[in-house]
C-alpha cells in the first residue's frame, strides 16, 4: 500500500477526531460521588485506555495521545505482552466493538523512582495504529508552557475500586470531576514527598483508588480536554478527605516530545 495514501488517511482522521474533542460529550455534575464517582456516559472519554494482561485482567489506565502512543504510569510495569484496550466502556460486556492492540516498545522514563515516584510515566508504542473514530480518539497533551491553577475543576476516569475494601475494580468506567490543588497546598498533606514532577488534586471528598493508576487526569481549555495529569499514588485507603497524586504532564513534556521523536514509525 502507497505510504503517502496512508499518511493522507491518518492526517484526514486526526483531523476529523481532533484531539481532546469528544465525538460523545461528557457529562460533568460538579463535585459528584474511582470512589465516590459515577458512571461515565459510555464512550465519551474516547482516549481512556485500559492496560490488559493476557487473561483480560484490567491493571491499570492510560490515555492514548495520538494513533501510535499512549501514555500512562511508570509504576504499573507495562510489558510488551500486554495488550491495549481502545474503545471500552464494560469490561463485563462482550458486545463493545473495542480494539485489543498489541504493544511494540515501552519508554519507562529514566528517572523513575519506585521509591519517591517521581517522574512516573511510560509512553507505551503500539505495534500497529488505533483506529480512530466515534469511541476512540486522542487527547490534547499540556505543553510545557501550560499553567493549571490551584482550585480549577478537572477530571478523572479509570475502572478502579469504588472503595479500598472493594472485592474487585469497577466493571464499567466512572468518572469525577475534582479541583486541582497548589503544590503548596499538597504539601500541607504529603510534605516533601510532593515534588516539580507532581500535580495533586481532590481532598473534596472523591479519590482515585487503586486501579486507576495511569489514567487521565484532563483539564478543559478552550473547548478541547487536555492530558495534565497521570493517576500515579495516594491514601493506601483510598481517602477522600487525601489528596491524589498525579504526574506532572507539563513538566514531562519534553520528554515525551523526545522519545516521540525518536522512535518514529516508519511506513
Amino acid at each position: 500500500m502507497n505510504s503517502l495514501w496512508i499518511l493522507s488517511c491518518l492526517a484526514f482522521i486526526s483531523t476529523v477526531y481532533g484531539c481532546g474533542v469528544p465525538a460523545i460529550p461528557p457529562v460533568i455534575s460538579s463535585y459528584s460521588r474511582i470512589v465516590n464517582g459515577v458512571e461515565a456516559v459510555p464512550h465519551s472519554w474516547p482516549w481512556q485506555v485500559s492496560l490488559q494482561g493476557a487473561t483480560g485482567f484490567h491493571f491499570c489506565g492510560g490515555s492514548l495521545i495520538n494513533e501510535w502512543w499512549v501514555l500512562s504510569a511508570a509504576h504499573c510495569n507495562v510489558r510488551t505482552s500486554h495488550h491495549v484496550v481502545l474503545g471500552e466502556h464494560n469490561h463485563s460486556a462482550d458486545t463493545e466493538d473495542i480494539q485489543v492492540l498489541r504493544i511494540d516498545k515501552v519508554f519507562k522514563h529514566p528517572m523513575f523512582s519506585s521509591v519517591s515516584l517521581g517522574y512516573d510515566i511510560v509512553l507505551i508504542k503500539l505495534a500497529s495504529p488505533a483506529q480512530l473514530n466515534a469511541h476512540v480518539s486522542p487527547v490534547c497533551v499540556a505543553e510545557t508552557s501550560d499553567n493549571f491553577a490551584g482550585r480549577m475543576t478537572c477530571v478523572t476516569t479509570g475502572w478502579g475500586l469504588t472503595r479500598h475494601n472493594a472485592p474487585g475494580t469497577s466493571p464499567v468506567l466512572q468518572q469525577v470531576s475534582l479541583p486541582l490543588l497548589t503544590n503548596d497546598e499538597c504539601k500541607r498533606y504529603w510534605g516533601a514527598m510532593i515534588t516539580k514532577t507532581m500535580i495533586c488534586a481532590g481532598a473534596s471528598g472523591i479519590s482515585p483508588c487503586m486501579g486507576d493508576s495511569g489514567g487521565p487526569l484532563v483539564c478543559k481549555t478552550s473547548g478541547a480536554w487536555t492530558l495534565v495529569g497521570i493517576v500515579s499514588w495516594g491514601s493506601s485507603r483510598c481517602s477522600t478527605s487525601t489528596p491524589g497524586v498525579y504526574a506532572l504532564v507539563t513538566e514531562l513534556h519534553s520528554w515525551i516530545n523526545q522519545t516521540i521523536t525518536a522512535n518514529k514509525v516508519l511506513l
